[in-house]
């Protein structure tokens, strides 16, 4: 059992599968100056949650183990320290804290900078609101700091249906784009309801065989699988944007996108709490919607971590925390 200086928290003492993933009580983190304290009640699970259990984190920034892996985090503000004046206890908030630096959120507590986090949306539980911060973040940045988009331009999303993807389809809506989204044909119905306007069937044609004239690429797969990355240089009309999210840009794509007139950008998310305070506006007014497929038990981690690498999630798995 948890004590006041301890906590619960998923961690593991050796980089591998799923089966490293442990229970374990370790000690709950206090604030330092300008962070809060939040008590975790949902965690999100993220492609980068799983690749970190096996290669200790991009750029190896989670060290050696152990460590507590996740980033995303809904929860109450328990404490706060000196000099924080955005937040105060009992608080409900969500963020991404320290990405990529360990943040440690499969567990009770986590500490950060309170400007890392925002105000829940009140019209959402933390599950949903703890599936949130990552991919939104994700796709927000790509597609307003990275991409510039605007009104009236077609914009390219794929693997339209993932926890990254259905959510980049819904703010490409808002801004005012006309979106097109791949995905495997069961989720076309699905992501019509949530604003895309053409849907394509990966498994069933080759996207740039039936995209074209297209103005930014969201690529959520990368050059790793299909040399999707590349392929989707022949999709986007002149002086349109790539932004390679999973996989960067490689020296060849690069010179591949500058012979063409293109622009391809790489992209890592950072957290955010003024653009999580916009789309927790979203959210409450209908705008938006996130999709949590199930939420699991913190003791779950692994099985989360087995079904999310599988690849056939709709929307986000989340790790529900608090009793």
């Amino acid at each position: 059992m948890s004590s006041e200086t301890t906590m619960r928290a998923i961690t593991q003492y050796t980089l591998g599968g799923p089966e490293v993933l442990q229970l374990a009580e370790v000690a709950r983190p206090e604030p330092l100056p300008t962070e809060v304290q939040v008590r975790v009640h949902a965690a999100g699970v993220n492609p980068v949650d799983w690749k970190s259990r096996e290669s200790g984190g991009i750029a190896g920034l989670l060290g050696d183990p152990p460590f507590v892996l996740g980033w995303d985090v809904s929860g109450v503000v328990t404490e706060t320290g000196f000099g924080v004046h955005t937040l105060q206890v009992g608080d409900e908030v969500y963020g991404m804290p320290w990405f990529p630096r360990p943040a440690g959120a499969y567990a009770e507590y986590v500490t950060a900078p309170s400007r890392q986090f925002a105000l829940k949306p009140t019209t959402i539980d933390h599950d949903r609101a703890a599936a949130m911060p990552l991919a939104g973040l994700t796709a927000w940045q790509s597609l307003v700091d990275a991409a510039r988009v605007e009104a009236g331009q077609r914009v390219l999303i794929h693997a339209a249906a993932g926890g990254v993807g259905h959510l980049a389809v819904q703010f490409a809506k808002h801004l005012g784009a006309y979106v097109i989204g791949t995905a495997s044909a069961a989720k076309h119905d699905w992501l019509r309801s949530l604003g895309a306007d053409e849907l394509i069937d990966y498994t069933a044609v080759r996207f740039e065989d039936v995209v074209s004239d297209v103005d930014v690429v969201i690529d959520l797969v990368g050059d790793g699988h299909d040399a999707t990355s590349t392929r989707s240089l022949r999709t986007l009309r002149p002086g349109g944007v790539l932004v390679a999210v999973p996989s960067g840009v490689s020296p060849e794509l690069l010179d591949a996108a500058r012979a063409q007139g293109l622009r391809a950008s790489t992209f890592l998310v950072e957290p955010d709490g003024a653009a999580l305070t916009r789309i927790a506006g979203l959210i409450d007014k209908g705008v938006v919607k996130v999709e949590v497929e199930e939420a699991l038990p913190l003791e779950q981690a692994a099985e989360a971590h087995r079904r999310g690498a599988a690849g056939r999630t709709r929307g986000k798995l989340v790790l529900h925390v608090a009793p």
